[in-house]
């Protein structure tokens, strides 16, 4: 994968620092005799590196030189007795002086004190402290890949592109329907965190919830995971949110086309002083949303009505110090597109014929999310700190064709499942040494789950045979509370040059339908022997709770005598997954701007987490493998010249599983008894994967390409065969025009999968596999992008 292009400017230090001097003498415990040593610091007393110091005598002969280090501290050596003048030098602070007496065998120590030469600004605040939250986490060990805002807008649909469409962009990583997400093999099992703060789960996949619109960046962290990360860790979904101090103003976009989409979207941001404040809205309809059982560009009963908003509010306590509060929301209204052609199975009184097509379903999906955090530095900026409050309501409720699944199914369920959680989180990193940096924090929440199923079905005999075909309810409600806890501890040592180690382990506990814990020892480590080449390498052992809200918790003997009996009477409660996870990996800059990169991982699981969809409603239910392995290799490539980028990956992948040992009424006897003897592929296997894009700007044009394509996801009976592979291309153009007393429109032109290939994602056969989908057919789209005239630069400076 690309290391896509960091932001082109950081603000420059023009802005920043604060003027007039202060200077202070004190005694300090010096190295030894005959020696001086001191402390420097700015006025807010931030300790300062790389000052320049040197010895002067009253006369102005310089005697002796020195520099402060990452602590500020400075000793130097060899200095005769006398008196002394010693002088501080650093570019934007004003020089800094004091006076010093040295005697034989005494201790002579000095703390200098600087002002910067302008009033430092707020912008400059900001930034650093979005690095000092940027430091209490580590990557170390871990594989790592980058968009930022350039390499989003450089994707064919641009900010309008879905977030699980950016991370199909990594290594790695595959397509399944729904806009489910594969990373590395594992099925969900993805962590989401807003600027450094984990959000918790919800009922559906947070690809739908989270928009890369309001992302500055977005890390895709995976492997070996150091110890800050726990609970879901196939991959880490890092989004550092936009602010107002760096995107000032608002537009409107308004992004169309086939398949009777429309998406406007207002976003807008601003500061005032220490205050600054963003915001996006945005309204999404289409006819196609969920992957169509047939091949037709535009599925019957596909429409959709989505409406989003994202909010981030910051105010900066001091310098030192910043709360900031953000928000979401995501409501999500579509129909279940509907198969033709399908044969019906049972028979209802009073209605003789019943077409397929015209079975119409339709699901409703709610999230709010909310994290209030307070993030910043002390103790001389040697401690990085940030404590989150976080929240999130999640509510699916699918709404059954009454006549029509009773017919097609011999069941119609009334599906409502929500989730309402709260907890905190705290890390920190402490600056020990200069060679040591420990890192530690905690995690925990509240979910109260709630499975609610109302459920319309016909008497049957033991065979499961229809006895009549008038259908009768049966309610089945469950309610469960899970608690979360994690602590963790580590050090990252960098004992030689280029070297950097970290260690550490985590202590994590899970409460729901069982009670269960795990200490989990993680090291890592990075090796750049030269300037061009990296290298990394980790081992993290994993403890991952299944999410209770998803757990299948059926009363079996409520369905016996229906046609919505199960053929197993077996229901083991779902257990976590605890799994060794080793990874090794390496790149090099073989010229200037080409990259090259290759990463190789191994997972062997006890219990290993699994999930399909096992009814009516788009929810999937986990279930576990007694044992589990995943294993695979990852090659990435990536190209920047001026104004070129590209970037090309491949991955290949086996995941596989043995003995089903919870949740086992889901399945068929034939596949439980072939499984229990056999290993298996797991659904979302898919061997090969590859994906590829280029970016061009000429002339205030901006072309781009993407492409991705994969062997094919599992199918037929226990995931013993696998669909034909696919390639999807897609590609975009965009031009930036100034139009007088408008400001700077973009236009934007899109075509999704530009060769109209028909390719299947899923056919209907599998473990856990319920209809076919298919993937998107060709389409046009357009769009502009309109600055709001009644919107403002951020004004950032205090007075």
């Amino acid at each position: 994968m690309r290391s896509h292009r960091t932001a082109l400017a950081v603000f420059v230090l023009t802005f920043v620092h604060v003027p007039v001097l202060r200077v202070h003498a004190a005694e300090q415990p010096p190295a030894a005799a005959d020696s001086l040593s001191g402390t420097v610091k700015d006025s807010s007393g931030h300790l300062l590196a790389g000052v320049r110091v040197r010895v002067e005598t009253r006369a102005g002969e310089v005697v002796a030189r020195g520099q402060s280090d990452s602590h500020g501290h400075f000793t130097i050596v060899g200095v005769v007795p006398g008196e002394y003048t010693v002088v501080a030098t650093k570019e934007t602070f004003q020089a800094a002086t004091a006076d010093v007496a040295l005697a034989a065998e005494k201790e002579a120590g000095v703390l200098l004190t600087m002002e910067p030469q302008v009033p430092e600004d707020i912008v400059v605040v900001a930034k650093r402290l979005d690095r000092a939250r940027n430091d209490v986490y580590t990557k170390t060990g871990g594989s790592v890949y980058h968009f930022d805002e350039e390499a989003i807008q450089e994707l064919p649909l641009g900010q309008n592109t879905p977030l699980n469409q950016v991370i199909l962009q990594a290594p790695g990583t595959s397509q399944d329907s729904f806009g489910q997400l594969h990373i590395r093999g594992d099925h969900a099992n993805i962590q989401y965190r807003l600027n450094g703060v984990q959000l918790p789960e919800g009922i559906n996949g947070f690809s739908q919830t989270l928009s890369p619109r309001f992302a500055s960046k977005i890390d895709l962290l995976t492997g070996a995971l150091p110890a800050q990360y726990g609970f879901r860790t196939a991959g880490i979904i890092d989004i550092q949110t936009k602010n107002g101090f760096g995107n000032g103003g608002g537009t409107l976009d308004l992004f169309g086309g086939q398949r009777g989409t429309f998406t406007p979207t207002l976003e807008v941001g601003g500061a005032q002083g220490r205050f600054s404040y963003y915001g996006t809205g945005s309204y999404f309809r289409s006819n196609r949303f969920i992957e169509p059982p047939t091949p037709g560009p535009t599925p019957t009963n596909g429409d959709t009505n989505q409406g989003k908003g994202f909010g981030y509010l910051s105010y900066l306590l001091d310098q030192d110090t910043r709360l900031s509060f953000l928000s979401g929301t995501a409501v999500t209204d579509f129909g279940i597109p509907a198969a033709n052609g399908v044969a019906p199975a049972f028979q209802l009184q009073g209605v003789p014929n019943f077409a397929s097509i015209d079975v119409r379903e339709s699901q409703r999906e709610e999230n709010y999310y909310n994290v209030l955090a307070l993030q910043g530095t002390a103790l001389q900026s040697v401690l990085d700190y940030q404590v989150a409050a976080f929240s999130r309501y999640s509510r699916l409720a699918f709404s059954p064709d009454q006549q029509g699944d009773l017919i097609f199914n011999g069941v119609a369920s009334k599906v409502t499942r929500s989730s309402f959680t709260n907890g905190l989180q705290a890390d920190t990193g402490y600056k020990l040494t200069d060679t040591h940096t420990l890192r530690g924090g905690f995690f925990f929440h509240g979910n109260g789950a709630s499975v609610k199923n109302l459920a319309s079905v016909f008497p049957a005999d033991a065979s499961g045979a229809q006895t009549s075909t008038v259908p009768f309810q049966i309610r089945d409600n469950t309610q469960v509370t899970e608690w979360l806890y994690g602590m963790y501890l580590q050090d990252e040592w960098r004992p030689l040059k280029g070297l950097t180690l970290n260690y550490g382990a985590r202590l994590d506990r899970a409460t729901a339908f069982n009670n269960t814990s795990q200490l989990s020892p993680r090291v890592g480590a990075i090796y750049q022997p030269t300037d061009d080449t990296v290298f990394h390498a980790g081992y993290s052992r994993y403890f991952t709770p299944p999410p209770p809200e998803l757990v299948s918790v059926t009363d079996i003997k409520k369905f016996q005598g229906t046609t919505n009996q199960v053929s197993s009477n077996v229901n083991t409660s779902v257990t976590p997954d605890r799994s060794h996870y080793f990874d090794v990996g390496a790149s090099h800059q073989l010229i200037p701007g080409l990259n090259l990169g290759v990463d190789g991982y191994y997972k062997k699981s006890l219990h290993l987490l699994d999930e399909g969809q096992f009814g009516q409603a788009l929810v999937i239910s986990p279930f576990n493998y007694r044992k589990g392995t995943v294993f695979g290799a990852e090659g990435t490539a990536s190209y920047t010249y001026d104004a070129f980028t590209g970037y090309m990956n491949f991955a290949y992948s086996k995941a596989q599983g043995k003995q089903v040992v919870s949740a086992q009424f889901n399945f068929d006897p034939d596949e439980l008894a072939f499984i229990d003897k056999h290993y298996v592929h797991l659904d979302h296997d898919q061997t090969y994967t590859a994906s590829g894009g280029v970016a061009y700007r000429f002339k205030g044009y901006q072309a781009s390409v993407t492409t991705i394509a994969g062997s094919g996801l599992r199918n037929g009976f226990a995931n013993t065969d696998h669909l034909p592979y696919y390639i999807q291309t897609d590609l975009g153009l965009e031009k930036a025009v100034n139009i007088p007393h408008v400001g700077e429109v973009k236009f934007r032109t899109s075509v999704v999968n530009v060769f109209d290939q028909t390719y299947l994602i899923r056919d209907g056969s599998g473990i856990g596999v319920q209809s076919a989908q298919y993937g998107p057919r060709r389409a046009f789209y357009c769009g502009v992008t309109l600055p709001l005239p009644f919107t403002a630069a951020p004004q950032t400076t205090v007075q």
